[in-house]
C-alpha cells in the first residue's frame, strides 16, 4: 500500500491539509474542480522559473484566494509589485471572477520541499548535467538541512541511452507506511531532446507526535522540523544505557557470581 498510494493523499486529515479549501454541492463541484486545475496549470506555466512548491486555493462568499508557496518570491512579485497585479488581472479573465486575491508565502528552506528539489534536478538534467551528479548533489543538500531521509527515482532514457530504464538513489529512511511520518512527495518531468525523464522525490522530515495544524498555509514551528522526534534523545538513549549497564553487570559476574557462591568453591 505504501508503495502504490500517493504519500500526500495517504496522510490527508492526519498530518496534511488539503490544497483546495471550499465547499461544492452536486451542481457546482465539477466546475470548481476544473477551475482549480486550470488555475494551477496556468500559474505553473506562467511562472515556470518562480520556484513554485504548491498553490493553495480557497473560496469564501464569492471571493477567490490563491496562495502561492515559492522559494523565489521576488520573481513573482516583480518590481514594485507590478507582476502580481498582472497575474491577478489574468486570473480574473481566466475564472471570470472580479474578487481575486493573491498571497505569496516564501519557503525558507527549499531543500526540504520535494517539488523544488525535483524541479532543481529536472532543470539540471535539461541543461545536460549528468543525472547522477545532479541527484547526489540534491540529496546531500537535503540531508544537510536536517531531513531524516530522501529517496529519488528517475525513469526514462537516462544519459541519452537507447533503452529506457529506472534508477533509484536513497539515503536515510523513508517509511511510507507510517502515517505520522511527515513525508513530502513530488513527481516532476525533465523535457530533454531525447524524451521526457520522470523524477519522483520522497523527503522524510521526521515524526509528527502531537496535533498538527492542517491548514496548508500554516507557516510556523510545526510546519518545519521542530515537531519531529529527536531520534537520539533522552528516552532511547536512556534505554540503551540501561541495557548496557545490565550487560556490564552480567559480564562482571553479578548473576554468575551468585550461582558460584552458592556452589561454595567459586568457578571451577
Amino acid at each position: 500500500m505504501g508503495q502504490k498510494a500517493n504519500p500526500i493523499g495517504n496522510r490527508l486529515g492526519i498530518i496534511r491539509g488539503w490544497d483546495s479549501n471550499w465547499y461544492g454541492n452536486r451542481k457546482d463541484y465539477a466546475s470548481k474542480l476544473i477551475e482549480d486545475h486550470k488555475i494551477r496549470t496556468y500559474l505553473s506555466a506562467r511562472i515556470n522559473k518562480g520556484g513554485i512548491a504548491k498553490i493553495v486555493i480557497e473560496r469564501t462568499l464569492g471571493k477567490l484566494i490563491v496562495t502561492i508557496h515559492t522559494s523565489k518570491p521576488g520573481i513573482i512579485i516583480g518590481k514594485g509589485g507590478g507582476e502580481v497585479d498582472r497575474i491577478k488581472e489574468e486570473l480574473k479573465k481566466l475564472t471570470g471572477k472580479e474578487d481575486v486575491q493573491i498571497n505569496i508565502l516564501e519557503i525558507r528552506r527549499p531543500e526540504l520541499d520535494a517539488t523544488i528539489v525535483g524541479d532543481t534536478i529536472a532543470r539540471q538534467i535539461e541543461n545536460r548535467i549528468n543525472f547522477k551528479r545532479a541527484t547526489k548533489m540534491a540529496i546531500a543538500s537535503t540531508l544537510r538541512m536536517g531531513a531524516e531521509g530522501i529517496k529519488v527515482k528517475l525513469s526514462g532514457r537516462l544519459g541519452g541511452s537507447e533503452i529506457a530504464r529506472s534508477e533509484e538513489f536513497k539515503q536515510g529512511r523513508t517509511p511510507l507506511h507510517t502515517f505520522r511520518m511527515d513525508i513530502d512527495y513530488a513527481n516532476v518531468f525533465a523535457q530533454t531532446v531525447y524524451g521526457k525523464i520522470g523524477i519522483k522525490v520522497w523527503i522524510c522530515k521526521g515524526e509528527v507526535l502531537g496535533k498538527r495544524e492542517l491548514n496548508p498555509n500554516f507557516v510556523g514551528g510545526k510546519s518545519d522540523l521542530s515537531d519531529r522526534r529527536d531520534r537520539g534523545g533522552d528516552d532511547r538513549g536512556g534505554d540503551r544505557r540501561d541495557r548496557g549497564d545490565r550487560r556490564d553487570d552480567r559480564r562482571g559476574g553479578g548473576d554468575r557470581g551468585g550461582r558460584d557462591n552458592r556452589g561454595g568453591g567459586g568457578r571451577r
